[in-house]
């Protein structure tokens, strides 16, 4: 799944998030009888997601089926959303989240530089994950990633009419006809909107705002509309959600533009501060398992890291697409200039 954008990307923002000089990661650490019962003694870890609710929802499930007595508390929003949620909490010294995952990797360099983070590797993470999408000093590793597709409804679109490209967004025939999400709610977005930006240049942004397009919140959302005909068209938006509609039986088709699709990696990590350390420390393990990972592309529609981990068939391989990556190093700096530029052409 690697890149070699990417992997520069992400070794840069890894560099920056360190706080002095590099630390050794942590050695791997498995799910052991001993954590088993520390964690069911504490008996709950309470998880900030950025994931679909069902799809964290199910995560959680899994793993308490697996794990009997240990109840998951699921908080599930926006990663901007979250992002500010911890900013306020640890700023305040309010301690109540044990596992933190969104899909802004500049998130993560943020809460490393800031020594929130708890270094943890779990097993699967060292045997299993490419180095390029795990942390050298152990703080975070990449939990999912997906891609902001295009999609289209297909009772409203004939396929011969479907757009191919970002470019077929800005025809007129779709002029009130199409729905997205919004940078400053949706990490998803957020790194899409930079990805494209780079691409295609702000023009393009400026363009698409002209055609009257509905404004909607969490990347999750634009494909729920597609299913229920309020648009035709979604110009950006998850992939994963498409496929779960997709594969319920709802008429739905992903594109994946010509000029290439934007991937979005989604990190996760211990807070140094989890007042379930133990729960919160198995439940990280777990996430990272080929159990937890294979589920999440099954059921949840998410690209896995995990290299046991096997795509469903009918969904289109990573290899067959062209991918946009975004640089976290260089979107921590953008944040609020991309806010602001898109506010200009869609609004609030």
């Amino acid at each position: 799944m690697s890149r070699k954008s990417s992997i520069a990307a992400l070794a840069i923002a890894a560099s920056l998030g360190a706080p002095g000089a590099r630390a050794q990661a942590p050695a791997p650490y498995e799910a052991t009888p001993q954590l088993v019962a520390a964690a069911q003694k504490e008996g709950k870890v309470v998880w900030y997601s950025a994931t679909d609710v069902k799809v964290a929802e199910g995560l959680a499930k899994l793993f308490e089926a697996k794990y009997p007595g240990i109840k998951v508390q699921v908080e599930r929003s926006g990663a901007e959303r979250i992002f500010q949620r911890i900013n306020q909490e640890y700023g305040s010294k309010i301690y109540t989240v044990d596992v933190i995952e969104t899909s802004d990797a500049v998130h993560f360099v943020a809460f490393k530089r800031n020594g929130w983070l708890q270094p943890a590797v779990p097993s699967d993470v060292a045997t299993s994950w490419p180095k390029e999408y795990r942390d050298p000093d152990g703080q975070f590793a990449a939990y999912r990633a997906h891609l902001s597709v295009i999609a289209y409804n297909t009772r409203l679109v004939k396929k011969e009419d479907a757009p191919r490209s970002h470019a077929d967004l800005l025809d007129p025939k779709w002029d009130g006809k199409l729905v997205k999400a919004h940078p400053g709610y949706s990490g998803t977005i957020m790194t899409g909107t930079q990805a494209l930006s780079q691409a295609l240049g702000w023009g393009y942004f400026e363009k698409l705002g002209k055609q009257h397009v509905m404004q909607v919140q969490s990347s999750t959302e634009p494909p729920k509309k597609l299913a229920q005909g309020e648009r035709p068209v979604m110009a950006d938006g998850n992939e994963y959600n498409v496929f779960l509609l997709k594969e319920s039986g709802v008429p739905i088709e992903p594109v994946y533009a010509t000029e290439g699709t934007p991937m979005v990696v989604g990190n996760a990590a211990l807070l140094k501060n989890a007042p379930h350390p133990n729960a919160a420390r198995l439940f990280y393990h777990f996430m990272f398992t080929r159990e937890a990972q294979q589920s999440n592309s099954d059921i949840g529609g998410l690209r896995s890291f995990h290299r046991e981990v096997k795509e469903k068939p009918g969904r289109m391989p990573l290899s067959q697409i062209k991918l946009l990556n975004s640089d976290p190093a260089a979107l921590e700096g953008q944040v609020e200039t991309i806010k602001k530029k898109y506010e200009e052409y869609f609004g609030t």
